[in-house]
């Protein structure tokens, strides 16, 4: 089945990846801490009674305007919509190398992962953000998220996303029988997140009866809804997003 998008969506896609126009933010930068650590998000919040609200975990290289663009898009379909920063209030690594070492520090600290993405989703809450909540995230984002969702710990969180995501689950750990629903947007030429990975992954959740989506898209590598980049699949970004607008619908 084709899936088709509303113009105005379409239009609004176009725009943004196509460099229209220069990026002003709609929301706020937040200062937050964790623990005693110094972290700034990103809220973009809906007008009028918001129908539920998403987290937003960035990629590799930490909160900057990508996030808070969607941020903005989602607010603009109704939703609250909280960035959340788990580098800490000033690190946004540049190069390759230190992107690597940030992402490296995580994954070996699951436990902190994990309270830095729910420490931000309860600053966000604090903001006066809808409590009912959707966690998704890009790239490392993805994983975060998943991470997340594995765990169990989240409270009142109804769905887990994840684009272009990393989709291991780490030796020790399991997937609880009581997963909210997931949705995970994948490309088909991704070569650092491959199809073999993305079978693993049904497999556990079928093993635990979990409710899970799973959409390929052809042709696109790995950051393919990354604007302004050689990744950038807009086909494949455009569907994906019509995706997630479709599973927010549904879940609130």
């Amino acid at each position: 089945m084709t899936t088709r998008l509303p113009l105005p969506l379409t239009a609004a896609l176009a725009l943004v990846a196509g460099g229209a126009h220069a990026f002003e933010p709609a929301g706020r930068d937040i200062a937050y801490d964790v623990d005693g650590e110094a972290f700034e998000g990103y809220l973009a919040e809906a007008e009028g009674e918001a129908r539920g609200s998403v987290l937003i975990v960035h990629d590799w290289s930490g909160l900057d305007d990508y996030e808070r663009r969607r941020a903005d898009m989602l607010a603009e379909q109704g939703y609250d919509a909280f960035a959340v920063d788990i580098y800490g209030e000033g690190n946004r690594p540049e190069t390759t190398e230190d992107r690597q070492a940030a992402t490296r520090a995580l994954y070996q600290d699951r436990e902190r992962m994990r309270a830095l993405t729910l420490g931000g989703l309860a600053a966000a809450r604090e903001q006066g953000i809808a409590t009912s909540a959707v966690v998704m995230g890009y790239c490392f984002g993805g994983a975060v998220a998943l991470e997340v969702a594995r765990s169990d710990e989240a409270k009142e969180v109804v769905g887990y996303t994840t684009f272009h995501g990393g989709l291991g689950t780490p030796e020790g750990q399991s997937w609880p029988e009581d997963v909210p629903p997931l949705m995970i947007l994948h490309g088909g030429a991704d070569t650092s997140v491959t199809m073999d990975d993305v079978a693993t992954l049904s497999r556990e959740l079928e093993d635990v009866g979990a409710t899970y989506e799973i959409q390929v898209y052809s042709g696109a590598p790995h950051s393919f809804t990354e604007f302004d980049t050689d990744a950038y699949h807009e086909r494949a970004d455009q569907r994906s997003w019509a995706a997630f607008l479709g599973q927010l619908d549904a879940t609130f």
